[in-house]
């Protein structure tokens, strides 16, 4: 009954915690390609080809469900795998669902017009290759009008909290929130549209000031993944453990994560996409 849950490096540890606490009796398989991190530097092929090759490495491990806890593989690959790729008995569902879900106060299942929400001015901090896509933009077109959307690529931010550089991690959120203020003054949301940036989350919410809502990842997609395998239980693959694959190298990763969540974390050595 184990279900996948992959991202580029470590930022996708914030959502794994967040779903374990919310489905405590799911095992959890999580799938961290280290070895290529960031993904939000990388063209949309080369995502797609590293995101697909994740994928199935946790079908491989029993996971027939898999979220895709990075945007990056979500705004740039996840509809092209889900027109051409993934088989009928398998799903993939990506972190910009909860989100939308929570900025429009509909369901994702809602497919009625779109029509105006409360929220008219959003920023969305996200690394260049989410803002590139405009994927974030095109999903909640479907959904709403009338809401302007201002994105600010982070460059460098993930790095500095892949390597645990907090004051640089700060002064990056500072300088991004100061520069998307000067083309949107007075944001009334704000999306952290990488799942790194919830450990950030009090610095950005302090650099954008109290008056702006800050809708951070993790909670809404655990959130989500309950009521999806209430509706879906079907989808409940037939691995029983859980744990932690990485490409990259297995004690430097296990030391990061257990300092991100605070817990000893032991991964092991998935087999990397070399010719990628």
């Amino acid at each position: 009954m184990a279900v996948g849950v992959f991202d580029s490096g470590l930022g996708g540890l914030t959502v794994l915690d967040a779903v374990s606490r919310r489905l405590p009796e799911v095992p959890f398989v999580y799938f961290g390609d280290n070895k290529h991190a960031p993904y939000g530097v990388r063209d949309a092929d080369n995502v797609y080809d590293l995101t697909t090759h994740a994928v199935e490495k946790l079908w491989d491990e029993g996971c027939d469900l898999v979220i895709l806890a990075c945007n990056t593989a979500s705004a740039a690959a996840l509809r092209r795998m889900q027109e051409s790729w993934i088989p009928e008995d398998k799903r993939v569902l990506g972190v910009f669902v909860p989100l939308i879900e929570a900025l429009t106060e509909r369901q994702w299942g809602d497919n009625s017009p779109p029509r105006e929400v409360a929220v008219k001015h959003v920023a969305l901090f996200a690394t260049p290759a989410t803002v590139s896509s405009r994927a974030f933009q095109r999903e909640l077109a479907f959904r709403a009008i009338g809401v302007d959307v201002e994105a600010q690529p982070c460059g460098g931010l993930v790095d500095a909290i892949e390597d645990g550089d907090m004051i640089l991690a700060e002064a990056l959120v500072r300088s991004h929130v100061e520069a998307l203020k000067r083309r949107m003054p007075h944001p009334e949301a704000a999306i952290l549209g990488c799942t790194h940036y919830p450990l950030m989350q009090e610095i950005f919410q302090d650099a954008l000031g109290a008056d702006v809502k800050v809708y951070s990842q993790a909670n809404l997609v655990a959130e989500s993944l309950a009521d999806y395998l209430q509706r879906r239980p079907e989808m409940l693959g037939a691995g029983q453990a859980s744990g932690f694959l990485t490409t990259g190298d297995i004690q430097s990763v296990s030391n990061k994560a257990t300092q991100f969540l605070r817990r000893k974390i032991e991964f092991r050595a998935a087999e990397p996409a070399a010719s990628i």
